[in-house]
């Protein structure tokens, strides 16, 4: 990574913290509330790409990651995505008795917190990020007038969420660094970095600035796959079982023309006794078209039979393969190759397949 990747890096980043900056600043014009976090999120995994906290949150922002993917609790966001609900309250989750989550009893409560207040941002079915607001337990609760309000303007945002997510990948270049070696972070299972290389060093320090923290936290998105790959290990406090748990994996947008997009992934390595002794290793790399394409899948709003054709023809199949393929007729092939094409704003596979391996505006 050159200087001109570095600061092309930290302006692509300087943007997308503005974007959350204002948002909150906005939004307390309209809501009081003592402190608060904007998160970006990953459609598919649900998993962070990014995170604006206030002060007074950030010292509690790492253990509410943890209860979200570790713990068992009420009013988590994964369960108000899947239950299709923008906002909820821990006041009202609770029924006036906060105490009853052990989010609040662990954390909130301690950090002098007496409500939170979350949102999920919603634009056509997908979630493109989470709004966490707070108040002290001085003030009252969040009324229902001001869930109502936050409710109405919350697809708008989503909007704009996902526009400043998946909106700001530069056109690619022929620079020699797409062949960057892979960055590699072996890190304890309480996420205390171990070891890494140059690359993952370089790759740290681009999701440091983006988030305005300093060099002894993780980023949020390394943290998040840390997290989630934890709890394929182990499923959450309070729960029997873990059923079709996403992936341990994200995929951001670099500010680099020769690396358009990078794939972050964890694992929980083998070996030592308890959970205290394993290792993670998470490691990033330039992200290949499959692993692009969920995301992309999400952003054009592609049908599973038409993500499997864009699939195919990333891979070179020909129209008659296709139909071979999927048991259908050409003419199928045609038709979904056409819905394709109007919905990703293409007129022929070229131009389709170059937009998979390049960006999405």
């Amino acid at each position: 990574m050159n200087v001109h990747f570095t600061q092309r890096a930290q302006l692509k980043d300087a943007r997308q913290q503005t974007y959350k900056h204002t948002l909150i600043n906005r939004l307390r014009t309209q809501v009081s509330f003592d402190a608060a976090c904007c998160t970006s999120v990953d459609p598919h995994t649900l998993l962070s790409t990014g995170a604006f906290t206030e002060s007074g949150v950030g010292d509690i922002h790492n253990k509410l990651l943890e209860y979200e993917y570790l713990h068992d609790d009420m009013m988590k966001y994964d369960q108000l995505v899947r239950e299709g609900r923008s906002i909820a309250t821990l006041h009202g989750a609770t029924k006036g008795q906060p105490d009853r989550s052990r989010r609040f009893r662990e954390v909130l409560h301690p950090a002098g917190f007496g409500d939170e207040l979350r949102v999920s941002f919603m634009y056509k079915g997908s979630c493109w990020g989470f709004l966490t607001l707070f108040r002290h337990h001085t003030q009252p609760a969040f009324s229902t007038e001001e869930q109502q309000l936050l409710e109405a303007l919350a697809p708008s945002i989503a909007y704009h969420l996902r526009q400043a997510s998946v909106g700001l990948c530069p056109v690619p270049s022929t620079t020699a660094e797409n062949e960057l070696e892979p960055g590699i972070l072996v890190l304890s299972a309480k996420l205390i970095p171990i070891s890494s290389n140059i690359t993952a060093e370089q790759w740290l320090k681009l999701l440091r600035q983006q988030e305005g923290i300093d060099g002894n936290n993780l980023p949020a998105p390394v943290r998040a796959v840390c997290l989630r790959a934890l709890s394929t290990a182990l499923p959450p406090i309070g729960q029997a079982s873990v059923t079709s748990t996403p992936p341990a994996r994200l995929c951001i947008p670099s500010a680099d023309a020769g690396i358009p997009w990078v794939t972050l992934r964890a694992t929980l390595l083998q070996g030592g006794q308890g959970l205290d002794e394993k290792q993670l290793a998470v490691w990033f790399e330039p992200a290949k078209a499959n692993d692009m394409l969920p995301l992309m899948a999400e952003v054009y709003a592609w049908s599973e039979r038409e993500r499997q054709i864009v699939q195919l023809i990333v891979q070179g199949f020909s129209t008659k393969e296709l139909a071979s393929k999927l048991h259908i007729s050409t003419y199928t092939v045609q038709d979904h190759l056409k819905a394709i094409f109007l919905k990703t704003d293409v007129n022929s596979r070229r131009e389709l397949v170059w937009k998979v391996y390049s960006r999405f505006n």
